[in-house]
């Protein structure tokens, strides 16, 4: 006679008592991720592919419009650039204040400055930089003053270079957050084995430091991309719409500023979601990447 017991299958095979708790918080969150995700998806689904006789390719095949491409060139530059502005200073940022011998109070000086760097954006941060590389800013007419025109030389805030410099208030303070657990998975034990064989600073970085962090690089850089191709208040407010960007298209058509067409925005969205589906693949392998050599 099989045995039937609490937990066990009459095959054996032993079944997880439910956690009630877990469902009591977990619930609700999958509720809000459905409703306020899934489904607003699958909205933008059904609109783009709807016309006024049905279904229909004519606001997918918009995409290729000029101005389309070009919004969504310049959304892909200004994220890739400001990325890697912010991978590069961040990281390096990140290291100098891990790094044994590094003065006391500054990691926590640092990372409570990042914290807070990090969710500053939209108007109040477009505003502090007109007050200060504006064309009228306090540094731009301190530099006129010593003989350096930057709108001279081409530079400008209200462009793809201009919003890669405001871009990076955030994303290096965002890369010194998400960067910091990585730098200190690094041991000690691994200095001192590379050192024992005879190498220097740069044979360390070169064949061990820098290959046990690609993937957390990686997944840092995928983040930081995502996060500045999503931005839509900082590049608005800066430029009040004439930079052609996919978060400013989708809200000129929504608004009217240009032409009232629901089903375009719905098409730029896709278009977005479809790069952020992208993105989100690449960092889901990054990440998972990163999680097997912290379990070494």
């Amino acid at each position: 006679m099989q045995e039937t017991v609490a937990g066990k299958t009459p095959a054996g095979v032993r079944l997880r008592p439910v956690n009630w708790l877990t469902v009591l918080f977990i619930g609700p969150f999958l509720f809000y991720v459905f409703a306020f995700l899934v489904l607003p998806s699958l909205r933008l689904l059904q609109q783009a592919f709807s016309g006024e006789h049905g279904f229909t390719f004519k606001y997918i095949a918009q995409l290729g419009q000029a101005q389309t491409v070009t919004a969504f060139v310049n959304s892909i530059i200004l994220s890739s650039v400001s990325a890697l502005v912010g991978l590069l200073i961040g990281g390096v940022l990140a290291y100098l204040i891990l790094r044994p011998g590094a003065p006391r109070g500054l990691r926590s000086m640092v990372t409570s400055f990042s914290a807070v760097a990090a969710n500053f954006a939209g108007v109040p941060l477009a505003f502090a930089f007109i007050s200060t590389l504006g064309s009228l800013g306090l540094v731009t007419l301190w530099l006129k003053g010593l003989g350096i025109n930057l709108y001279a030389q081409g530079f400008s805030l209200y462009s793809v270079t201009g919003l890669i410099v405001v871009y990076a208030y955030f994303q290096i303070p965002l890369m010194i957050i998400v960067i910091t657990p990585a730098i200190e998975g690094l041991r000690g034990e691994w200095r001192e084995a590379a050192e024992n064989l005879g190498a220097n600073q740069w044979v360390y970085w070169r064949h061990v430091g820098l290959p046990i962090l690609l993937p957390s690089l990686m997944s840092a850089y995928i983040l930081l991309f995502g996060n500045a191709f999503s931005a839509y208040a900082t590049p608005y407010a800066l430029t009040s719409g004439s930079l052609a960007l996919v978060p400013v298209e989708i809200s000129n058509v929504l608004s009217g500023n240009v032409m009232l067409s629901p089903q375009t925005g719905a098409a730029l969205a896709l278009g977005m979601i479809a790069v952020m589906v992208v993105i989100m693949l690449f960092y889901a392998i990054a990440a998972r990447r990163a999680g097997r050599w912290m379990r070494r």
